[in-house]
């Protein structure tokens, strides 16, 4: 059976003694023996998880699922703590549970992925500005101020300033601060420009119009680029309309061919 050790000993008054059963663990080879005096450690000491979990709460989630998250760490310090190394369980298990929670707040709650190391700046800057704000009254810690009490550079401090306001995203159809006839970011958003598409037709067919014939290419200039009519075009060649319609055709038949080849 597990005991419980006296206040001096552990800051928890229900800090369960479980050295005893640490050191059968590290003893005990796997099996259906180990698993059950496993779970038993774990049960024991998930109270103190529930606490380190309640220091987290009221910060966008939901206490059950950080108890759950303490849980986990509280089985990860169990599979990873060695008694051999004379430590109290407790002054290994806090930091690992305290970090795992940590860890789904930077991995788990912001809308957008951030990277880490913004993540961290954020952090070391909100702490930063807290300390200031402390002993600096009247109005807020500069850039300069934070960098050097954070012990950052200026430039980290503005990403991390950013960071502090990005960590939830912002609806497109909220309303703009100070607008008042309804308009919103959506409102803001631009639209896909048609003549892009131009662009890049135009571009996959250049090579292929230059390697047409002289002739063929001024036909297909005249009719396309100068807007000139079939029977104009005949006239000014000196060809029937019906010879400049199947060269139109032969041509730009050949050239979207050999586009559609290429892109295959």
């Amino acid at each position: 059976m597990l005991t419980h050790t006296s206040p001096k000993q552990h800051p928890h008054d229900d800090a369960p003694d479980t050295a005893e059963a640490f050191r059968r663990l590290a003893a005990l080879p796997a099996g259906p023996e180990r698993d059950a005096l496993r779970d038993e450690i774990v049960e024991a000491w998930l109270p103190m998880a529930d606490r380190l979990a309640g220091r987290f709460r009221s910060r966008g989630e939901s206490l059950d699922d950080l108890r759950q998250v303490a849980a986990l760490g509280l089985v990860k310090a169990v599979d990873r703590y060695d008694p051999e190394l004379g430590n109290a369980f407790e002054s290994y298990a806090v930091p690992t549970i305290t970090g795992e929670i940590k860890r789904h707040f930077r991995d788990h709650m912001w809308t957008l992925h951030v990277p880490r190391r913004v993540q961290d700046l954020r952090n070391r800057v909100r702490f930063a500005s807290q300390d200031l704000s402390q002993t600096i009254s009247g109005r807020r810690p500069t850039v300069a101020e934070i960098a050097e009490h954070a012990k950052l550079s200026e430039e980290d401090v503005k990403t991390g300033l950013e960071a502090l306001e990005s960590f939830t995203a912002l609806s497109l159809d909220a309303e703009l601060p100070g607008s008042e006839d309804g308009y919103s970011l959506s409102d803001a958003l631009g639209s896909p420009d048609p003549a892009l598409d131009t662009v890049v037709d135009r571009e996959a067919v250049k090579d292929r119009l230059a390697a047409l014939p002289e002739r063929e290419r001024a036909i297909l200039y005249m009719r396309f680029f100068s807007d000139m009519t079939q029977s104009r075009i005949a006239e000014e060649l000196g060809i029937s309309q019906m010879h400049v319609s199947r060269l139109i055709s032969r041509c730009c038949g050949r050239v979207r061919e050999q586009v559609m080849r290429d892109v295959a």
